[in-house]
């Protein structure tokens, strides 16, 4: 899956999925697409990344706690 880093603007593989559905990580690993050269991997924070569209990642990606708040309201 592709990201992008929101600081740079290049796109980011996701080489590790798991970790980036799971709510209790909040650093992925990836590696930059720029330039001709296949970069190494590396940890990306969460929160640096968005879809290309631009859009946030879910809030259940990224907060092991998103739930919290419904059940205190109802």
């Amino acid at each position: 899956m592709f990201l992008k880093d929101k600081q740079s603007g290049h796109l980011v593989e996701v080489i590790d999925l798991p970790g980036l559905f799971d709510p209790l990580q909040s650093v992925v690993m990836g590696r930059i697409h720029a330039g001709e050269e296949m970069q190494d991997p590396a940890g990306f924070d969460k929160s640096d990344l968005i879809f290309p569209s631009g859009e946030c990642l879910p809030r259940y990606w990224v907060d092991a706690h998103y739930r919290d708040a419904a059940a205190t309201v109802g």
